[in-house]
């Protein structure tokens, strides 16, 4: 029993370190192999309780390292307007925070916070920005960002030694923390992720008090730029979701369905 519990621990040393072959020669200490699956075990259990601790841990280092705009930004007035009457997603109280940066990008975390690039409000008009928003908000009401979480941790356990004991996670390092970005900057999403965070997205806006509609311009907006000159970078932002096209097509359905107004001067009527 002991043998195959050892065993065990190794092949999970083995997958969650990318090592599926070795040079001849190489040492490899045991003891810390063996240390390390522990731990990487440790972080695949960790409770909800736990992930959001991190989550929220790394949401403040994610802000200590951008640039935040401040409170008497264009871009800050502009999107607190914007999100005015959005509250809370699932009990849990939403902030909204704008990172000064020509990156375009956005993403929403299961603490409540939700982080838009200068970029992405420079490219997109309110309608669009929102739209975006919305999809966002859906990653976290189904646990996406959440799960995203907890495979950065795991990805991270055999080099950084993330471990939790009992209820209570353990405190993360600047290098844990900067190795955990970059695996969420780099995890995507599966498509039917994608698609359900579309319908739920439109589903957040329309309760809220907000035109789905916007959805649908983000998308338009999206597809327009995929030839252009600046489409790599909002491209990459949303290269593992479904077809650009089909994605407008099915929230034009479902606002026509439902009989909401688009704004005007809207071209996808």
């Amino acid at each position: 029993m002991k043998i195959k519990k050892l065993n065990l621990i190794l092949a999970i040393a083995l997958v969650f370190s990318g090592l599926s072959n070795f040079e001849a020669g190489a040492k490899i200490q045991l003891d810390k192999l063996v240390s390390g699956a522990k731990k990487a075990v440790s972080a695949a259990t960790l409770s909800d309780n736990d992930i959001k601790a991190y989550v929220h841990e790394y949401v403040i280092y994610s802000d200590s390292i951008n640039t935040i705009a401040p409170e008497d930004s264009e871009y800050t007035v502009r999107l607190i307007n914007l999100t005015d009457g959005l509250k809370e997603i699932d009990g849990t109280p939403l902030n909204f925070k704008v990172y000064i940066t020509n990156d375009v990008n956005a993403f929403a975390c299961a603490d409540g916070s939700v982080r838009v690039y200068s970029g992405l409000m420079d490219l997109m008009n309110d309608e669009e920005v929102l739209g975006v928003i919305g999809h966002e908000v859906g990653h976290v009401a189904h646990k996406d960002t959440k799960n995203a979480m907890k495979q950065a941790l795991i990805n991270s356990a055999l080099f950084d030694g993330i471990g939790a004991t009992g209820e209570v996670a353990s405190k993360l390092t600047d290098s844990q923390l900067g190795v955990i970005s970059q695996s969420l900057l780099n995890s995507k999403y599966s498509r039917k992720q994608e698609s359900n965070a579309d319908d739920y997205g439109y589903d957040f806006l329309k309760s809220n008090g907000k035109n789905p509609w916007a959805m649908a311009l983000a998308f338009a907006k999206l597809q327009e730029l995929e030839n252009g000159a600046q489409s790599s970078a909002l491209a990459n932002m949303f290269s593992s979701h479904p077809q650009t096209k089909d994605r407008i097509s099915h929230i034009v359905e479902r606002c026509k369905k439902d009989n909401i107004e688009a704004p005007e001067n809207c071209k996808l009527k």
